[in-house]
């Protein structure tokens, strides 16, 4: 394959920052292009860490609609000016669990719903003239949308849905409960956005749904409370010796390899560690679908909040 760019964002730790290193130590003719807070550090460490200098960043924070904006302008720039290569792959793998519904974004949405839905629609829909098929475009979900104890072993509620319009406003409950079950739904609505998105994509350009499993080291509850952290910290650590959960190393390859190993399945397809699988029953509602891919629209061409 001719020299290509995958862009990715959570690349900064855990499994995320994994999967960047295994990109930069087996993919050498592919350019690693991060969307990051803090993006010349990461770059700099990455370097440390792989010897690669195939790679390179943009600032960026996806809780800002402006900071998306300014960043697919600036790959936008590059990409014509022949300063990176052509842009294929997308892994979409930055996500956010908060502690309460109560923060928001820059531009007033709620923060979970925010970062894991809004940032990956406004981020997607800017650029996907520029994906220079065949392409695959992976944004991270969770098995906590199915809201069973098999899937989410009773730590994470079941989610709740509601009106996009109702679910992208900020909450007054202040318990860690109402901050979970925000990111249940939020990873829900990532199902249904993904399945919109895959019935408006051109022919070679295929969008996945990824399940990295349970993850111990992700950093994801870094918004919690100082026991809550230990406790999950705790319980995470302990399932790691199970089948069900595996450390971010091997998370990390395994995200790797979803974007960059033969075609998984049929675009829209929910992967679970590397194999198809059917997400939740509720995930498969056109209506709601539609709902997200209206609503989610119009909410990131017009930044008033609701």
């Amino acid at each position: 394959m001719s020299p290509s760019t995958i862009l990715m964002t959570g690349g900064g730790r855990g499994l995320g920052r994994a999967a960047a290193e295994h990109l930069l130590t087996t993919q050498p003719d592919r350019h690693l292009l991060l969307l990051a807070r803090d993006g010349d550090r990461l770059v700099r460490e990455l370097r440390e860490t792989t010897g690669s200098a195939n790679l390179s960043a943009i600032t960026c924070d996806l809780a800002s609609f402006a900071d998306i904006r300014a960043a697919a302008e600036e790959i936008g720039r590059r990409l014509d000016a022949g300063e990176i290569p052509p842009l294929r792959d997308f892994l979409g793998n930055a996500g956010l669990q908060m502690a309460t519904t109560t923060s928001t974004t820059a531009d007033g949405f709620e923060t979970t719903f925010g970062v894991n839905v809004l940032a990956n629609h406004l981020l997607l829909r800017l650029l996907l003239d520029r994906f220079a098929a065949p392409s695959r475009l992976v944004v991270v979900g969770s098995d906590v949308h199915f809201g069973d104890f098999r899937h989410n072993l009773g730590l994470v509620p079941a989610p709740v849905w509601a009106p996009v319009e109702e679910l992208v406003k900020p909450g007054t409950a202040t318990t860690a409960t109402a901050g979970r079950r925000a990111y249940a739904t939020s990873k829900l609505a990532v199902l249904y956005l993904v399945h919109a998105l895959a019935r408006r994509l051109p022919d070679g350009v295929d969008v996945y749904t990824y399940n990295p499993g349970v993850v111990a080291g992700t950093g994801l509850v870094r918004d919690a409370g100082p026991v809550t952290r230990r406790v999950a910290g705790a319980v995470l650590q302990a399932l790691r010796v199970t089948p069900l959960a595996m450390g971010p190393a091997a998370a990390g390859r395994l995200l790797a390899d979803t974007v960059t190993g033969p075609r998984p399945g049929p675009s829209g397809s929910y992967i679970d560690r590397g194999r198809v699988v059917p997400s939740s029953a509720e995930s498969y509602d056109e209506a709601r679908e539609e709902e997200v891919w209206r609503v989610v629209e119009r909410i990131t061409t017009n930044t008033a909040p609701l």
